[in-house]
């Protein structure tokens, strides 16, 4: 059952580096596989892909930042990895479904990507 903890493991990184570069390689040897493996496994656990997942993270973590700092947009854009507000602008959009400014101008709805986490149950009959 060392697998579930080194999944687990290898959450807490992508966690604590969604503001900054996420290794695969580095993912998928917490995980104790080959980065294609990883990916495979993940994808077939969360189903969703790995970049997916990332991504809909740090677009909630931004989410977050424009509720809760007063950071300019631009600056929140290039923390979770974006080269452009525009590009964060439209990534933001597609997931939320508003703008980013729109988030500081008056209640919105917006969608979250909660932290993953994986356990075993083993059920006898």
């Amino acid at each position: 059952m060392d697998w579930a903890k080194q999944l687990n493991e290898s959450i807490n990184y992508i966690e604590e580096n969604l503001a900054g570069e996420i290794s695969y390689e580095t993912i998928s040897k917490i995980a104790g596989c080959s980065v294609y493996n990883f990916q495979r496994m993940f994808s077939y656990i969360a189903d969703k892909p790995l970049s997916e997942y990332i991504r809909s993270r740090r677009l909630t973590m931004a989410a977050f930042d424009l509720l809760n700092s007063t950071e300019r947009i631009i600056d929140i854009a290039v923390k979770y990895g974006y080269e452009s507000q525009d590009a964060f602008t439209r990534a933001f959009k597609s997931f939320h479904g508003v703008l980013p400014s729109s988030v500081r101008k008056g209640t919105v709805q917006l969608k979250s990507c909660p932290k993953l986490s994986f356990q075993i149950t083993i059920n006898l009959y």
